[in-house]
This record gives structure tokens, sequence and C-alpha cells, in this order.
């Protein structure tokens, strides 16, 4: 009867870790979501800075798209970082390089935005 107590409890107490430990992960992964979040706000309000200078006004679409490709370096690296950080543990399986590829298109796709805005922004109204 001891012994059924005994691994009664120790069940009990493996079901509790196992809980808490994913609860954990949970919390972690909330965390790195809101983190690389944040990071790709960061680095869409820094681009929007880019947008709205002055310096920039005028410039040909080629050109703007130069600009904003050396634009908010730190910002952008950033979001980099995080992004592929939050993919590489929410997706463990998939390849590095792939999250890496996926975090790089994220990174074009937002410049890409700012200059479609930009384009149509300073088209002439029909």
């Amino acid at each position: 009867m001891r012994m059924l107590l005994v691994g009664a409890a120790l069940v009990m107490m493996t079901s509790a870790a196992m809980t808490r430990s994913a609860l954990a992960d949970d919390d972690d992964a909330k965390s790195m979501q809101k983190l690389a979040q944040q990071s790709r706000d960061d680095y869409w309000h820094c681009l929007a800075r880019e947008y709205s200078r002055e310096s920039n006004q005028g410039l040909s679409e080629r050109d703007f798209g130069r600009s904003v490709a050396g634009a908010c370096p730190s910002e952008r690296q950033y979001y980099r970082v995080t992004l592929l950080d939050y993919l590489t543990t929410q997706y463990p399986s998939i390849d590095a390089g792939a999250h890496l590829a996926t975090a790089n298109r994220a990174v074009e796709a937002a410049q890409k935005d700012i200059v479609t805005a930009y384009v149509k922004h300073r088209a002439p109204a029909k």
C-alpha cells in the first residue's frame, strides 16, 4: 500500500512539473512573439520616419528604395534576430536557414511596402 502511495505521489509530482514546464514554455513563446512583434513595430516606425524625411521627398522610386534599404540598420537587425529566434523556438524541426530566409523576406516586405506607399503618395491625383 505504501508503495502505491509513493508511486501515486511521484506521478502527481511529475505531472505537476511537466504542466509547469509546459506553461513556462508557453509563456516564453508568448514573450518571444511579443518581442518579435514589438521589434517589427519599431522597424516600421523607423521606416515611417524615413518616409517622412524632407530630404527624401522628390526622390525617384529607385533612389527612395535605396535610401530605405540602408535606413534603420539597428532596428532592421533587431527585427530580423527576434523574428528568427521566435521562429526557431516555435518550429524547431525546420531548418534554421529556412527561418533566416523567412526573416529576411519579412524585412524585404516591410521595405517594399514603404516604397510602394511612397510611390502611390507622390503619384499625381487623377
